[in-house]
């Protein structure tokens, strides 16, 4: 029995399901997960000593590869002044005004403890400005954990939303509307049948949580001009692509700003925290400037500040990084491409930037429906085949993969040889 194997046994009996993350129980594509010892940067360590070429990065905030050394030289040095304060400190301020100089659509901003925090807040505050209690999501769109966001409707566009897990209760879901991925007409008539009444339209402006799919010409625009029309707040979730697509996040690569805007991940240099902020007049809702609560002992944390100040510090000041990743990215999606032809299939591949998923299914995915029709069982097989040659992917086929600077041109190599081998053995 591997050391992998005997610690899943022993989490099973302290953690349900023995993970503390469902994805991680590789439920999707069989057998048991790797547990992680170690990580620097292109390479993860497991337990057993195995070395992983990986495309997970922390699912994203890794731009710059594991510990890297500016990252975990802010930690070091804000752990000398103590883990935790509970009280303002200078570099809360000093972040703050970092991400108000790099996301042109934020005026002032609050930090939480996670991206799923950074949601919830973001829509009791757009209920608390709009006076309005009903939201507009989309099928495939994963905002968190929050119960407003556990929701899967019916096609009707007055139908609505049942809950998606249980402990969801009825009363949360008939105040959220979804909408298919990339259907303005949809959102449109579910505006239109609910006159008044909606707070807010939250979505992945790049849905990375169906694989990845990449917004139809116009979609965001529509939904701007949708949202100025009929009071309706615009919440950008950008805990995947903030700061990851381009300095400015995915908004700052559109001509499209939000009302306010979610980010996570990537603003802790790989610790947990999150934040939203946005336009001044919402912002001034939250307590103690306005009416709507939020708080967290922990928000803010100097650990955090630090990890992250240090990270969107080296962004702001080093373009090249998105020049890099860029190439990394082309040179990738050129090679898979290249492999998927050689062995007689043209597997959808939807990327931007850093961010990619191959998909098991020669159809284009635009949305929810047609990210389903992926071959499961075969991206199963894929993913086993790819671990055995030392490529560590993420554990489902509905998540996007993310690269880093640390990868080089001879990593790619590795990756595209893998690809290669591993479409040979599972299509034989």
């Amino acid at each position: 029995m591997t050391q992998s194997e005997q610690l899943f046994q022993q989490a099973r009996q302290v953690i349900p399901g023995g993970v503390n993350s469902p994805v991680r129980a590789f439920r999707a594509v069989g057998g048991n997960p790797v547990f992680i010892k170690s990580a620097k940067g292109a390479y993860l360590h497991d337990e057993d000593g195995n070395r992983y070429i990986e495309l997970i990065n922390s699912w994203g905030p890794m731009i710059l590869g594991h510990a890297h050394e500016l990252v975990e030289k802010a930690v070091s040095d804000a752990i000398q002044h103590s883990f935790s304060f509970g009280a303002p400190t200078r570099r809360e301020v000093e972040m703050a005004e970092l991400i108000v100089s790099m996301v042109p659509s934020i005026e002032k901003v609050r930090m939480v403890n996670s991206g799923t925090e950074a949601t919830m807040s973001a829509i009791r505050v757009a209920r608390g400005f709009t006076g309005r209690d009903k939201i507009i999501k989309f099928e495939g769109c994963y905002h968190g954990h929050g119960d407003s966001f556990l929701i899967a409707a019916g096609s009707g566009a007055v139908t609505m939303g049942v809950p998606d897990s249980p402990g969801v209760t009825k009363g949360v879901a008939q105040d959220t509307l979804t909408a298919p991925y990339n259907d303005l007409e949809a959102v449109r008539r579910l505006a239109e049948a609910n006159k008044g009444q909606i707070a807010a339209i939250i979505l992945e402006a790049v849905a990375g949580n169906m694989g990845l799919v990449l917004p139809a010409e116009g979609f965001i625009e529509g939904l701007r001009a949708l949202c100025d029309a009929e009071g309706i707040v615009l919440i950008f979730d950008e805990v995947m692509t903030g700061f990851r697509l381009s300095a400015s996040g995915f908004q700052g690569i559109t001509n499209v700003k939000p009302d306010l805007t979610t980010l996570g991940k990537i603003i802790g240099g790989g610790m947990p925290v999150g934040a939203y902020g946005g336009r001044d007049d919402i912002m001034n809702c939250v307590s103690p400037a306005g009416p709507v609560y939020q708080a967290g002992t922990l928000s803010g944390n100097p650990i955090a500040m630090a990890a992250g100040y240090a990270m969107l510090s080296h962004l702001k000041d080093h373009p090249e990084v998105y020049t890099t990743l860029e190439a990394t990215g082309t040179r990738l999606e050129a090679g898979l491409r290249a492999a998927n032809a050689k062995a007689g299939k043209h597997y959808t591949i939807n990327r931007i930037g850093s961010m990619y998923t191959l998909f098991f299914n020669e159809g284009p995915v635009t949305d929810f429906e047609t990210a389903k029709a992926s071959d499961l069982k075969l991206f199963g097989a894929y993913f086993q085949a790819m671990l055995k040659r030392g490529i560590y992917l993420a554990p489902s086929q509905f998540e996007s993969l993310f690269l880093s600077t640390a990868l080089t041109p001879e990593h790619v190599d590795a990756i595209l040889a893998a690809h290669e081998q591993s479409l040979a053995e599972i299509l034989a």
